[in-house]
């Protein structure tokens, strides 16, 4: 039996972005939610001013909620344009403060991070697919 006939046999899962999406916008919800609420010491144990604290605070519990309203705006037809930009920007904004947060860090090489910052570099991957795939299936 050829391949192909093989693998095109195999159904599509054209929802399958769920099995990735609703994990990532759990855990940048979570993380938002727990630094809840904004205050300056928090803010200066992480050595960042008050101002970009509040940036990545708001930004993670947005680029969560977006990244969920972004896949269900994905599946009615008049939204999908707005679907799509909305899960685009909750990518480039996941992906942005996880660069930061791989910065602030201050690693030894780029090797140390892939190596052990598995959960950072993992989000980052997530964002960045989302940022750069939308919601194309």
């Amino acid at each position: 039996m050829d391949i192909r006939v093989l693998v095109n046999r195999i159904p599509e899962f054209c929802m399958s972005h769920w099995l990735w999406r609703i994990p990532l916008a759990i855990v940048f919800l979570q993380q938002g939610i727990m630094k809840w609420p904004i205050d300056a010491a928090t803010a200066e144990a992480f050595g960042l001013t008050l101002v970009v604290w509040t940036f990545v605070v708001l930004g993670e519990i947005g680029a969560g909620i977006g990244l969920l309203l972004g896949g269900i705006g994905s599946h009615i037809e008049k939204l999908k344009p707005l679907g799509d930009l909305l899960t685009r920007f909750s990518g480039i904004v996941m992906a942005s403060i996880m660069t930061g947060v791989i910065w602030i860090a201050q690693p030894d090489s780029l090797t140390y991070v892939l190596l052990y910052d598995n959960l950072h570099v993992l989000l980052w991957v997530g964002g960045m697919y989302f940022a750069l795939r939308g919601n194309r299936t």
